[in-house]
């Protein structure tokens, strides 16, 4: 079966997965690019899934500060290898996230870190980064991004831990 390279490019735009990866994705559900997209997607997430142990200690601090000068944030962004940390797909989600805990205003990076005592009153969808809609796209997570970067790298990626400053307001 040859798939068209429009119904592949628009796997690829819609998924950011590479160009064979996508005609791959095609031929194995029969040219249904809806059916394309969620074996993609569902593939990064086992891929991220099998990763997510593996020790992430290379990495990259990325800043973001808004334009107004008011609001800034600093990210600790890990990988497994300094190869990975020096890609642009690595750098350009270190970005993402340092303009997305500048935007949203996290303040744990995961529900594990809530306090016993503030579980009960605090939304994790709200106060951890993990868990928020990313602000490029509400539509997922920013679990779902960073999975779909661990797809695209090959390896796991963590963010460790992150600062956000804004004038006037003590943390």
């Amino acid at each position: 079966m040859k798939i068209p390279i429009e119904t592949v490019k628009e796997v690829r735009s819609r998924t950011n997965v590479g160009i064979a990866d996508c005609n791959k994705a095609l031929l194995e559900v029969g040219g249904d690019v809806e059916k394309a997209v969620e074996f993609l997607k569902q593939r990064g997430a086992a891929i991220a899934e099998a990763k997510k142990d593996a020790t992430a200690t290379e990495g990259i601090v990325d800043a973001y500060i808004h334009h107004t000068r008011r609001v800034g944030a600093l990210v600790e962004l890990n990988c497994e290898t300094d190869f990975v940390a020096r890609t642009p797909e690595f750098k350009d989600l270190a970005h993402d996230l340092a303009m997305q805990i500048a935007a949203a205003a996290p303040q744990f990076v995961t529900g594990e870190e809530i306090p016993p005592e503030a579980e009960a009153e605090t939304d994790p969808q709200t106060v951890c980064l993990l868990n928020q809609p990313f602000i490029k796209d509400p539509t997922r997570t920013v679990q779902e991004i960073i999975a779909e970067t661990v797809a695209k790298v090959g390896e796991n990626i963590k963010v460790r831990r992150f600062a956000r400053f804004e004038l006037g307001v003590d943390h």
